[in-house]
C-alpha cells in the first residue's frame, strides 16, 4: 500500500470509526506525524458535520421512529448507526438503510418491539419516493381476457413493497403520519394478535402505506415474486376461504397506476 493510500484508509478509520474504539484509537495515532498542527480541529469539524448530516438524513427517511423514539434518542441512534455504518456511496440519501437491523439487535429500544417493523417499510417509503417513474403498457391488460391465467403475470410500478408482520405498521405509521386511524383503533389493533400485512405504493407522486388483508397480500406476494397470475389467484384462495374478487381489486389498482400492465 502507497503512503497516500495508508494515509487515506487512516483518515477514513479516523472519522468514521466509534470514538471509543480501539481501531480510531489506532488509527489516529498511526494518523499522527502526518497531520500539521491544529488538524485536530479540522478532524472534529468533519466528525461534527458527519453527525449532523446522519440526524438529518435519519430524520427525513424515518419520520416515524423519531416520533416513536424522541429526536434525543433519535440524534444518537443516527450517531451510532453513522458509526457502525459508515455511508459507502456518494448519495447520501441511500445512506440508513441498515437502522432496522440495527434497531434490531438494540437492547436499549426492546421496549417498543414493533420498531424495527415500522423502520423497515418506513425505508421502503423512503426508496418508493426516488424510484423511476411507473411506465404503464394499458393495451398489454387486453391479453388478460384472452388468454390464461397461467400464461401471464401482472407488473406493478416501481418502489411496490409488501411487509409482514405481527403489528399493524402500516396503521402506526399512517396514524403518527396523518392521524388516521384513531388512537383509540390503533391502541385496539396492537392488542389484537395476528398477523398484518403493509403494501408500499406509489401513485404518480405520491407515495403511501395501506393495511391489505391477507388474500390481497398473499396475490400481490405471489405476483411481485414472478408468479403466474394463476398462481397468485391459488395463494389468495389459500390465505383466505373468503372469495376474492380479482376485477374489483384490478380496476383501481390500474386506475391508481399500481399495476402498470401485462409482463410480456
Amino acid at each position: 500500500m502507497s503512503a497516500l493510500a495508508l494515509q487515506q484508509q487512516l483518515l477514513v478509520q479516523s472519522l468514521f470509526t466509534h470514538p471509543a474504539s480501539e481501531e480510531r484509537q489506532r488509527a489516529e495515532r498511526r494518523l499522527a506525524p502526518w497531520l500539521h498542527p491544529g488538524a485536530d480541529r479540522g478532524l472534529m469539524a468533519y466528525r461534527a458535520h458527519g453527525h449532523a448530516l446522519a440526524e438529518r438524513c435519519l430524520a427525513a427517511a424515518y419520520p416515524v421512529v423519531t416520533q416513536l423514539v424522541g429526536e434525543a434518542t433519535m440524534t444518537s441512534v443516527a450517531r451510532a448507526l453513522w458509526h457502525a455504518h459508515p455511508p459507502a456511496a456518494g448519495d447520501i440519501g441511500e445512506w440508513g438503510e441498515a437502522l432496522p437491523a440495527w434497531l434490531s439487535a438494540c437492547d436499549d429500544l426492546r421496549s417498543v418491539p414493533y420498531l424495527p417493523d415500522v423502520a423497515r417499510v418506513e425505508w421502503a417509503l423512503h426508496r418508493a419516493a426516488s424510484a423511476a417513474d411507473a411506465v404503464p403498457d394499458l393495451p398489454s391488460l387486453g391479453r388478460l381476457a384472452g388468454e390464461g391465467a397461467d400464461a401471464l403475470c401482472l407488473a406493478f410500478a416501481p418502489g411496490t413493497a409488501l411487509f409482514d408482520s405481527p403489528w399493524p405498521v402500516a396503521d402506526l405509521i399512517n396514524h403518527h403520519l396523518s392521524g388516521q386511524p384513531t388512537l383509540d383503533r390503533l391502541v385496539s389493533e396492537l392488542h389484537t394478535p395476528g398477523q398484518r400485512h403493509a403494501l408500499v405504493v406509489r401513485e404518480g407522486w405520491q407515495v403511501s402505506v395501506l393495511s391489505v388483508g391477507p388474500a390481497e397480500a398473499a396475490l400481490t406476494a405471489a405476483l411481485l415474486a414472478g408468479r403466474s397470475l394463476g398462481e397468485a389467484l391459488d395463494a389468495a384462495a389459500l390465505a383466505d376461504p373468503a372469495p376474492f374478487d380479482f376485477s374489483a381489486w384490478l380496476l383501481p389498482s390500474v386506475q391508481r397506476g399500481r399495476v402498470t400492465g401485462v409482463l410480456p
